[in-house]
C-alpha cells in the first residue's frame, strides 16, 4: 500500500483522466446510431477510435503511463499502450478508487480523451444530431460512473459548443444528472463559432453562472492550440523531443481564452461565473496578469474605463488554476493569485503525472507554506468549487 501523498489532508485531485472503454458509446447508443458512435475498429493495419463509420479522432493508446504491476512507462511507450495494457485504475471504478485510497485523495475530477480535452474532434462530424448523441452519451455514462463511485469520481459534462442553444440545454440536463462542471472549447471561434466576447454566448454564461456549474478549460482544447503547440518543435528533433516541447508550451496555449476572457465584459456581467484553467500549471499567470494590467493601462485605458476591476483583480475573483509538478516558483505565484484561487491536480494516469512519487514532490513544493494554505489548496478551494461536502 502506498503512503498517502499528504498525511493529514483528504486531497481533491483537480484533473485526472478516464480511459474510455472501448463500448463506452455502443453500450448506450439507440439503434439507429450504434455503428456510428465513437469505436475502435481497424484502419489501414492499425486499431484507432472512428466515429460516424470511419471519421478517425483518435489512436487506440489508453493514453495511460502506468502498467498493470504500477511501473510508470516513461517517453513514447505509453502510445502503444492500449486499454488492455495498462492498470486497472486507468479505466475501472474500483481499481480507481482503490489507487485513490491508497494514496489519501478522497475525490477526483474527470476529464475525456478520446473526444478531445476540449470534446473539439466530435466536429469533424457533418450530422449535428450524430455529435449530440456523442456528448449525451459520454455524460450518460459518466453519470453512471460517478454514481458507482459513491460522488467520489467527478467527471466534467461535455456540452454541444458548435451549437449554444444545444449547449444551454445540455448544461441543464447535466446539471440535473449530478454533474459539478463542465469542460468547454478552449477557442470555438477557430472553428467559425463567435469569440467568447461576442454577445451570442451570453446564454451560456448565464445558465453556467445560476446552476453554478464552473466552466474548465483544459490545456489542448481546441484545434487551434493542437495545431500551434505542435508546430513549436523543429521538425528535425525526435518524437520524444518533439512531444516534450510541445507539451511545455501547450501549456501557454491558455492565454488565449484566458487573456480575452479577462478583458472582456464577461465577468464583470457574471461576477459569480467561475472559470478554470486545467493541467496548466500557474507560475506563468502572474507574469500575463501584470502584463495586462500594464498593457492596457499604457495601450487601451479607455478600454479599461468601462470595467470596475483590473484584469488581474478578475482573477482572484473568478478564475482557478492548477498545478501539479512545479516547485522553486510555486509559492510567489500563490502569494500573487491568492491562495483561493490555486487547486492541486496530480494527472493521473497521464505520461507527466505525479506517479509514484506524489507524496514527496508535493511535500517539496508546498511544505513550506502555512497549514491553512495547504489545506486550501490541497481540498478547500475544490471542494468549494464543485460542491464536494
Amino acid at each position: 500500500m502506498a503512503e498517502p501523498i499528504f498525511a493529514d489532508v483528504d486531497i481533491i485531485d483537480s484533473d485526472t483522466h478516464w480511459s474510455e472503454p472501448h463500448d463506452l458509446w455502443t453500450s448506450l447508443a439507440p439503434a439507429k446510431y450504434k455503428d456510428l458512435v465513437p469505436q475502435v475498429k481497424e484502419r489501414n493495419g492499425k486499431r484507432m477510435w472512428v466515429v460516424n463509420g470511419d471519421i478517425p479522432i483518435a489512436g487506440d493508446s489508453a493514453v495511460s503511463a502506468i502498467l498493470p504491476d504500477g511501473e510508470k512507462m516513461l517517453g513514447l511507450r505509453f502510445l502503444r499502450a492500449d486499454i488492455e495494457r495498462v492498470h486497472a485504475a486507468s479505466y475501472d471504478c474500483d481499481a480507481r478508487l482503490a489507487y485513490m485510497d491508497d494514496y489519501g485523495i478522497s475525490h477526483g475530477i474527470v476529464y475525456p480523451n478520446v473526444g478531445g480535452f476540449g470534446n473539439q474532434r466530435f466536429l469533424r462530424v457533418e450530422d449535428k444530431n450524430l455529435r449530440i448523441a456523442c456528448v449525451q452519451i459520454y455524460n450518460d455514462w459518466m453519470n453512471d460512473l460517478q454514481g458507482r463511485s459513491g460522488d467520489r469520481i467527478l467527471p466534467m459534462a461535455l456540452v454541444p459548443w458548435w451549437d449554444i442553444g444545444a449547449c444551454v440545454a445540455e448544461v441543464e440536463r447535466a446539471k440535473g444528472l449530478g454533474a459539478r462542471g463542465v469542460v468547454m472549447c478552449s477557442n470555438p471561434h477557430d472553428s467559425g463559432m463567435p469569440n467568447f466576447a461576442q454577445e451570442e454566448w451570453r446564454p451560456f454564461w448565464e445558465v453556467c453562472e445560476a446552476l453554478e456549474m464552473p466552466i474548465n478549460f483544459h490545456i489542448g482544447a481546441s484545434e487551434g492550440d493542437i495545431d500551434w503547440s505542435g508546430a513549436v518543435p523543429y521538425d528535425t528533433w525526435p518524437g520524444d523531443v518533439k512531444l516534450s516541447l510541445g507539451g511545455a508550451a501547450i501549456f501557454l496555449g491558455q492565454l488565449r481564452w484566458l487573456a480575452n476572457l479577462l478583458i472582456s465584459d464577461v465577468p464583470e456581467r457574471y461576477p459569480n461565473l467561475k472559470f478554470v484553467s486545467v493541467e496548466s500549471g500557474i507560475g506563468w499567470l502572474p507574469f500575463l496578469l501584470e502584463a495586462l494590467d500594464y498593457q492596457f493601462g499604457e495601450t487601451a485605458p479607455e478600454h479599461l474605463a468601462h470595467l470596475s476591476m483590473l484584469p488581474s483583480d478578475y482573477f482572484r475573483r473568478q478564475f482557478y488554476g492548477c498545478f501539479w509538478f512545479e516547485s522553486a516558483m510555486l509559492g510567489p505565484a500563490i502569494d500573487f493569485l491568492g491562495s483561493t484561487q490555486v487547486m492541486f491536480e496530480t494527472d493521473f494516469p497521464h505520461p507527466t503525472c505525479l506517479y509514484p512519487d506524489s507524496r514527496s514532490r508535493v511535500r517539496e513544493s508546498i511544505g513550506h507554506l502555512d497549514l491553512d494554505v495547504q489545506k486550501k489548496i490541497l481540498r478547500g478551494n475544490a471542494a468549494s468549487l464543485y460542491g464536494i461536502e
